[in-house]
């Protein structure tokens, strides 16, 4: 059983991985460059324990509190991988972020820890060579609010242990979520690549001024009978993310719409549902 925890990255997801292995019981280390980050951490908490009272009506005070007293939180890395029996990378959508920050954890992590890759699209063939054990390294995605939408997208890379593999499924078990066994490297798994498509072409819709975000949500909603609309999606998604994946893009059209996502959302403090303001007003 892989009972110590710790999770890079203190961001919309990576602190929803944070607070629900806490919640399954896992001893759980946050670990962000950013002391600023961690120091709204608290706050994060909060938010998560609200949302849970919302969504599982039995849950009880209590049961979240010895949640929060279960995940500590710390910049030095070598301190928060000390005990890792498994690390969970959740940074920033870059690959050279990622591979710069496996490098870094190889040089401290022990020679028990598991490596997994929350990337959303990056292949984890493209990390491992950065690492000290590609035996050892893998993608553990989640869907964002994984307390509800609990679905773990195992991704073994050419050199995965499938013994490693499968105690990472039996680790997505334990924290809640429901093993979705990916058979070969795709990117973006089997989540994002039918979810990508459909959010891409939402802002193809609202950058060249077809539709506004209303009505492609209202149209969404209403013609499919489903729960929430694309950019309710990006919403829930938070804006650095598509911010990060458009802004390079060679298609002219996903980069106008990184950049309106910039200047019209992010840099107005408007991140997506967890920050209270996104494409939409949550407060």
């Amino acid at each position: 059983m892989m009972q110590q925890v710790t999770v890079l990255g203190t961001g919309v997801l990576g602190s929803q991985i944070i607070f629900q292995a806490a919640y399954k019981g896992k001893d759980v280390v946050a670990y962000d460059i950013s002391d600023d980050m961690l120091a709204k951490l608290p706050e994060r908490w909060e938010y998560l324990k609200k949302a849970y009272r919302h969504d599982f009506p039995d849950v009880t005070d209590e049961a979240l509190d010895v949640a929060v007293s279960r995940i500590r939180s710390t910049s030095d890395l070598k301190d928060a991988l000390k005990d890792a029996d498994i690390v969970i990378e959740s940074v920033p959508e870059r690959l050279d972020i990622k591979q710069s920050t496996w490098r870094k954890v190889s040089e401290v992590a022990p020679a028990k820890t598991v490596f997994c890759t929350n990337s959303s699209t990056l292949l984890p063939s493209r990390m491992a060579p950065f690492t000290d054990r590609p035996d050892r390294f893998l993608s553990l995605h989640f869907a964002n609010e994984i307390w509800k939408n609990n679905t773990g997208e195992v991704m073994a890379q050419p050199q995965t242990d499938p013994k490693v593999f499968d105690s990472v499924v039996q680790f997505a078990e334990e924290i809640g979520m429901v093993p979705i066994r990916v058979r070969k490297e795709q990117p973006g798994y089997v989540l994002n690549s039918m979810l990508v498509p459909f959010l891409r072409a939402a802002a193809d819709l609202w950058v060249r001024d077809v539709a506004s975000i209303e009505d492609i949500d209202k149209t969404w909603r209403i013609a499919t009978g489903a729960p929430l609309g694309p950019f309710q999606f990006y919403d829930l998604i938070g804006m650095m993310t598509p911010y990060m994946l458009n802004k390079d893009s060679s298609d002219p059209v996903s980069r106008e719409f990184a950049e309106r996502i910039k200047t019209e959302y992010i840099d107005k403090g408007r991140l997506g549902k967890g920050a209270g303001h996104g494409f939409y007003d949550y407060e």
